[in-house]
C-alpha cells in the first residue's frame, strides 16, 4: 500500500481510508471495533460528517480516550452549515462529538456553490477564522456536481475536494483528478463502489491505485468489508489485463443513465424515495437481498405511481437523469420480481 500525499496539505496517509458514514448503524460497541481495528490494521484516515447522526461521536468514543495518539490520525468531518452562526454550532458539536481539540481536514458538504471570499455569505471567512484559531487544520469541500468541484480545484482556495470516483468514473471526472493533482489539490474518493453497485474490491482498489494524490475512503459497516480492505494493505491490487477487462464489461452494463444515489433530487414532492427507489433494479441485481423485497420497500416503491411529474427533481440532478422514467422502469421491473416470487439472494 502507498501512501498518499493530499496535495497542500501535506498530508501524507496510506491509500486506503474509511469512511465513517455506515457506522451509525452499527451499535456503539461495534463501531468502536471496527475504528480501532482499522487503526491496528495500518488505516490512518477516517472520514466522517456532523450530518452522519452518531458517527463522530462513534469516531470519537475510538480515538478519543487515548487509544491512539492524536497526531498519529487523520480526521475529516464535514458541515453542511449555511450561516455562519450555524458553521459555528457544528464546528463546536463536532469537535465534542471527536473529543479532539482540532479537525485535520474541515469539509463544505455537498457543496451547490463554491464559497469565498468576499461572496457576501461569509462562509470562507469562518474557515479562515477556524483555522487561525487552531480548531481545524485544512479547508476542503465535497460536491456530487462536477461543475462545483472542478471550481473548487481551480479556486486555489481549498486544500481538498471529495467527489464520487470508481471505475465507473466518466472522462469529466477523470479530468478532475488531473485537474486536482495540477493544482496541488488532494482528493478524497467517496463513492468508490457506487453506492453498493459495485462489488469487486480488488478491481475498485486496483482502479484508483492508477492516481496520485487521492484517497479513497470506502464505506465500512461489517468486520467481513473491513478484513477485505486491510488485506490490500500488504497486497495492494494493481491494474492489470484481467481486472481492465473485467472494468470494461462493468462499465458496458452500468455507464450511462443510473441513479448514483447522491439524493440531490430530493425531497420529491410527493414523498417517493427516489434516490433508493430509482437503483431498485440495479440493486436486486448485483446486491441481492430479500429485503428489498419487504413490505417496507414494497410500499416505498409503490409511492412511485402517485410522482406527477413536476420536474422538482429533474433540476436538481448533477446527472441529468431522466428521473421519472427511470423511476417507472425500476417499478416495473420489481414487480416482475415480486410477480415471479423469484429468491433475490
Amino acid at each position: 500500500m502507498k501512501n498518499v500525499i493530499l496535495g497542500k496539505t501535506g498530508i501524507s496517509v496510506p491509500q486506503n481510508g474509511f469512511g465513517a458514514l455506515p457506522v451509525q448503524r452499527v451499535s456503539l460497541e461495534e463501531a468502536v471495533k471496527l475504528l480501532r481495528k482499522a487503526y491496528d490494521g495500518g488505516m490512518r484516515f477516517f472520514d466522517t460528517a456532523r450530518a452522519y447522526s452518531d458517527s463522530e461521536e462513534k469516531v470519537g468514543a475510538a480515538f478519543g480516550d487515548g487509544y491512539v495518539k492524536r497526531e498519529d490520525i487523520i480526521i475529516a468531518t464535514k458541515t453542511g452549515a449555511k450561516t455562519p452562526e450555524e458553521f459555528w454550532q457544528h464546528l463546536e458539536t463536532s469537535l465534542e462529538k471527536l473529543k479532539t481539540s482540532y479537525i485535520d481536514i474541515y469539509q463544505f458538504h455537498l457543496m451547490g456553490q463554491c464559497w469565498k471570499p468576499g461572496d457576501g455569505s461569509g462562509m470562507y471567512e469562518c474557515m479562515l477564522e477556524a483555522k487561525k484559531q487552531g480548531k481545524i487544520r485544512h479547508i476542503g469541500g465535497t460536491a456530487h456536481k462536477i461543475g462545483v468541484a472542478k471550481e473548487l480545484a481551480q479556486s486555489g482556495l481549498y486544500e481538498t475536494v471529495q467527489y464520487p470516483i470508481s471505475y465507473l468514473a466518466t472522462d469529466q471526472e477523470i479530468e478532475l483528478i488531473r485537474m486536482c493533482n495540477k493544482n496541488n489539490v488532494g482528493v478524497i474518493c467517496m463513492k468508490g463502489l457506487a453506492g453498493g453497485l459495485i462489488t469487486n474490491s480488488k478491481a475498485a482498489m486496483a482502479f484508483v491505485n492508477q492516481f496520485e494524490g487521492t484517497v479513497p475512503i470506502w464505506g465500512i459497516q461489517r468486520e467481513s468489508e473491513l478484513d477485505e480492505w486491510l488485506s490490500y494493505m500488504d497486497e495492494t491490487p494493481v491494474m492489470n489485463d484481467e481486472i481492465k477487462a473485467f472494468i470494461d464489461s462493468e462499465r458496458k452494463e452500468l455507464m450511462g443513465d443510473f441513479c448514483r444515489g447522491c439524493g440531490y433530487c430530493m425531497p420529491c414532492t410527493v414523498g417517493i424515495q427516489i434516490n433508493q427507489c430509482n437503483r431498485m433494479s440495479l440493486m436486486l441485481r448485483r446486491a441481492p437481498s430479500d429485503s428489498w423485497l419487504s413490505e417496507y420497500w414494497q410500499g416505498e416503491m409503490n409511492k412511485i405511481e402517485d410522482c406527477v411529474r413536476c420536474g422538482a427533481c429533474l433540476s436538481k440532478c448533477p446527472y441529468e437523469l431522466q428521473i421519472p422514467d427511470l423511476l417507472r422502469k425500476n417499478l416495473e421491473d420489481y414487480r416482475e420480481v415480486l410477480a415471479g416470487n423469484r429468491s433475490v439472494k
